[in-house]
């Protein structure tokens, strides 16, 4: 039971301190990449300002909820079948976009950084208001099944699954649309466009921001970070589903799966804390918006 409690602990402690931090970081993207029209009208920037107003719903639903069902035993989707199809909803699909949002600003950057003019003509903001539109719409399709096949189960009062064929589809949600596909996409696109910067002596004069494109490649690294050992844990756990486990093993695997489920909430609250730090930039409209006293400070100094 020791690890069982301490399961508990971790994720109540854990969860406060990741909820805190993202309540906070994505506010902060929010303001900064909304205030600024250089960010506003430039397509990567609008992915991430998009993608943390996705974030900021998702901590905000599954972190609290999880908080107070392991932590305190308050399960508010037991009360109701449509909160529970809902909350499921609010689950995959805030999570999912978020994810699409983070392959379109690093697919971006290789476009702007393209020697040639017609790729490069792809990296803008009309086009990427559409897309954000359009992937919204399909992700929300995509929920619908939620709707129909997610149920409390009495008398346990879980909300689960009740379809065996979506149950399979689970398994491809979480190994393939969760981690290794956007993993792949990012890298990949993360790669090209630094081959893109290799082969282009002044990327001044295809005016690419070099601190985006950092902001770019750190967001890439949090993201695999945070992603892949929860994926590698889904597929081991697949993998020995059919395998007997004793009572110690399934507790040492539950507190695996409870630290690295959690690992994965820094892909959604970690995003603001590495622009800062690839940033200079950022960071000086972070400052100036945070704390605009030692701006005008400076001013009479000057």
């Amino acid at each position: 039971m020791t690890l069982l409690n301490d399961s508990q602990q971790f994720t109540v402690y854990i969860g406060f301190f990741l909820l805190i931090i993202g309540i906070i970081g994505n506010g902060i993207n929010i303001l900064i990449f909304s205030k600024f029209r250089t960010y506003r009208q430039t397509p990567c920037t609008f992915y991430f300002l998009i993608g943390s107003i996705s974030n900021m719903i998702y901590i905000l639903l599954n972190i609290t909820l999880r908080i107070l069902n392991v932590g305190y035993g308050i399960d508010i989707i037991a009360a109701l079948s449509i909160w529970c199809k809902f909350r499921q909803f609010l689950l995959v699909i805030p999570g999912i976009f978020s994810m699409n949002l983070s392959c379109l600003a690093a697919i971006d950057q290789f476009l702007i950084t393209s020697k040639n003019v017609c790729v490069r003509h792809f990296s803008r903001i009309e086009f990427a208001h559409r897309i954000v539109i359009l992937s919204l719409i399909f992700w929300c399709v995509h929920g619908i099944p939620i709707f129909v096949f997610y149920n409390i189960l009495y008398p346990t009062k879980v909300c689960m699954n009740t379809n065996a064929g979506y149950d399979i589809y689970i398994v491809f949600y979480l190994l393939g649309l969760i981690c290794a596909i956007p993993i792949l996409i990012m890298v990949l696109f993360g790669w090209l466009t630094y081959r893109n910067i290799c082969q282009i002596k002044r990327l001044n004069a295809l005016q690419v921001d070099r601190q985006l494109i950092r902001m770019t490649f750190t967001h890439v690294i949090l993201s695999v970070i945070s992603l892949l050992p929860f994926g590698i844990y889904q597929t081991y756990a697949r993998l020995t589903k059919t395998v007997f486990k004793d009572s110690d093993r399934q507790m040492k695997e539950y507190f695996v799966s409870t630290v690295l489920s959690m690992v994965t909430y820094i892909y959604f609250v970690g995003s603001c804390y590495i622009f800062l730090i690839s940033s200079r930039s950022f960071r000086q409209k972070t400052r100036n918006q945070l704390f605009p006293w030692r701006q005008r400070t400076q001013i009479h100094t000057n």
